[in-house]
């Protein structure tokens, strides 16, 4: 990539935001990188530093756009040995286990996904994310497994980016949850912000925070004289905000199985099958898996699926479930 880079404003983006014009004419570059180059005093107008995303250009400025090289990463290489469902020159589908954080952030600075793909993948991973998070595009829970795509380069991350924020990734999860819901299909929508009393915790809200969709259906629903009722349901996600299932099942009234900040009140059930019960204490995470991810390839712009089953341990609940009921 160029390290300086001139523009000239045309008649199209005068009076247009100075991010705008040049989220246009760099393309491989996102609004968020941009947006930070204006901030970190690495964009002139007509010769003059300008601070502000949302100035607005006149005809005829002269832009000059300094982009930096890429900071060296300090992330330390974890050697883990990651399960990759599918690779090529530009992205990575990795079946992320419960258990394993994503990036480093507070308090898990090494040991994370990011670390064991910094390991593998040896400096070849998109910089969009920032330091602390090359390749990532979009996140899963600690204690969630499943699929997640990881961009190699920035290009791939710039197209994949947009493909989120339009909502055309098919992304399905499978949640096994408390009670049965009603109506068993159907569409939650809310806003969900971060909660007054927990911060630690996300809540619907009907005034402010982001706009969530959530369309779910259920799979299966297990109850009889041996088993509380709990639900298998299939959750396929039309925006990705923080918890955003864990959240909407909790409002519905059904929160996750194992689900530890949005954990259902402890209730005695007066029979319960012995095994089933020392099954569902020895799976310490909440049953939430990403099963299937689809998109359309950044670079080659064809299709494309992936599907991955749930994990041993919550396979064997499942199975437990369903031969009690017969």
């Amino acid at each position: 990539m160029r390290e300086v880079i001139n523009l000239v404003v045309d008649k199209q983006f005068s009076g247009k935001r100075l991010d705008v014009f040049i989220s246009s004419k760099i393309t491989d570059l996102s609004r968020t990188r941009i947006k930070n180059l204006i901030l970190e005093n690495m964009v002139k107008i007509n010769n003059q530093i300008c601070y502000e995303p949302s100035k607005k250009i006149n005809l005829e400025d002269n832009l000059i756009i300094k982009i930096p090289p890429p900071k060296k990463t300090n992330i330390k290489p974890y050697n883990y040995n990651l399960d990759i469902i599918f690779e090529d020159n530009d992205i990575i589908i990795v079946n992320k286990p419960a258990g394993l954080v994503v990036h480093p952030g507070a308090g898990n600075a090494e040991n994370t996904l990011v670390n064991a793909l910094v390991n593998y993948c040896k400096g070849s991973l998109s910089t969009i994310g920032g330091e602390l998070r090359p390749g990532i595009v979009h996140r899963l829970d600690k204690d969630t497994s499943g699929l997640l795509v990881v961009a190699k380069n920035d290009v791939a991350h710039i197209n994949l980016s947009k493909q989120f924020s339009d909502h055309t990734i098919n992304r399905k999860y499978e949640a096994l949850v408390w009670g049965s819901l009603r109506p068993q299909k159907g569409i939650i929508k809310s806003y969900i912000t971060r909660s007054n009393r927990n911060r630690q915790l996300m809540e619907v809200s009907q005034i402010k925070g982001k706009s969530a969709v959530t369309n779910y259906k259920t799979l299966k629903i297990f109850q009889n004289n041996k088993v509380p009722t709990l639900s298998l349901i299939e959750c396929k996600l039309d925006s990705g905000r923080t918890h955003q299932i864990r959240v909407h099942m909790t409002y519905k009234g059904n929160p996750i199985v194992g689900d530890k900040l949005y954990k259902k009140k402890n209730k005695k059930f007066k029979k319960i099958d012995m095994e089933l019960n020392s099954i569902m204490k020895n799976i310490d995470r909440q049953f939430l898996h990403a099963k299937s991810l689809g998109f359309v390839h950044p670079l080659s712009n064809k299709e494309v699926h992936f599907e991955i089953p749930l994990p041993k341990n919550l396979s064997i609940l499942v199975k437990k479930l369903r031969n009690l009921g017969k």
